[in-house]
């Protein structure tokens, strides 16, 4: 894991933010945990590690400004940043419904509200990591998962061509409730 990513969110106070399943700080290890053990690479795990720098659309609580992310890019490196921008800037209600039915997707980015196709090697990282946050919700929030995890169940399956194999496989056991296929 990145230690230096860790020392900052620590810095920044995410062990103190209240999030389902503990504090900010544990969800986003998780995340990257997940991440790991689908053998995501190494600059989406980093992504995973710090996806909520900004706020998300879902979550609002940032930890840095949008004015520091050379701040964050020295410590991540410059691809993870991009992946962490990227993810906190999405406008899920304009993003999320072309999923898996528009080709090219149209991404709205929140902070600056253009619009612009996003590549499918973007796309692709983009569902993963989307998929590891949120099913990191579902595992540790029982209400989350009531309220939300029919509509992610959709979601996921429209976008099971982006998902790698182990990404699906939790989708569908967090999600559906299936036993994992054995892989005999």
């Amino acid at each position: 894991m990145h230690s230096n990513a860790i020392r900052l969110l620590r810095q920044l106070g995410a062990e103190t933010v209240p999030h389902p399943g503990g504090t900010l700080l544990d969800h986003l290890i998780r995340v990257h945990d997940r991440l790991a053990r689908w053998k995501a690479a190494p600059a989406l795990r980093t992504a995973g590690l710090c996806h909520a720098f900004y706020g998300t659309d879902g979550f609002p609580t940032g930890l840095l400004g949008l004015a520091e992310r050379d701040r964050l890019a020295e410590v991540i490196g410059p691809e993870a940043e991009e992946l962490v921008y990227r993810y906190g800037a999405c406008d899920r209600a304009h993003v999320y419904p072309q999923l898996g039915v528009a080709d090219p997707v149209e991404f709205r980015d929140r902070f600056t509200d253009r619009t612009a196709p996003i590549a499918a090697a973007e796309l692709a990282w983009f569902a993963e990591l989307t998929a590891a946050n949120e099913l990191d919700l579902a595992d540790h929030d029982p209400g989350f998962a009531a309220k939300y995890g029919p509509d992610l169940l959709t979601l996921f399956t429209r976008t099971r061509p982006l998902l790698s194999t182990a990404a699906w496989t939790d989708c569908q056991t967090i999600l559906a409730g299936k036993e994992p296929a054995d892989a005999d």
